[in-house]
């Protein structure tokens, strides 16, 4: 989702639920989790992790989960053809210079997340306090 999209469903009552409800594919997913199929039997391993996207759901992970997957099979599908994901790999890395981590993260910050900056004093690192 876009911010502008991510803000508006916030607005409206984002319901977690409601996604997992309506997508069998994300259902049976969480539903792997929380039975214990990845750790070894044991269901209760991952429930804060289940719970939380299943009743929160902070950064609208199940929201995203559809287009997330078409992306993914989009990608599968390009991935097949070597030479036209050589010819896109090449261009996407010349095309990046304009990129900047910095910036993304400053505006996923603002727009999405809504987190203020935390200013974090810096220890002494004179050459005499630092041991190699």
């Amino acid at each position: 989702m876009t911010a502008p999209q991510a803000t508006e469903l916030k607005n409206k009552g984002y319901d977690p639920g409601s996604f997992y409800h309506a997508n069998a594919e994300l259902q049976e997913a969480v539903d792997g989790i929380a039975s214990g199929r990845f750790s070894s039997g044991d269901s209760n391993l991952f429930r804060p992790l289940t719970d939380a996207l299943l009743y929160q759901d902070p950064y609208m992970l199940f929201a995203d989960y559809g287009s997330y997957i078409e992306c993914q099979d989009q990608i599968d599908r390009i991935f097949s053809d070597r030479d036209g994901w050589s010819r896109m790999s090449i261009l996407n890395t010349a095309r990046m210079g304009g990129f900047s981590s910095d910036r993304a993260i400053r505006e996923y910050c603002d727009e999405i997340w809504h987190a203020n900056p935390v200013n974090v004093a810096l220890a002494d690192l004179s050459p005499e306090t630092v041991s190699v």
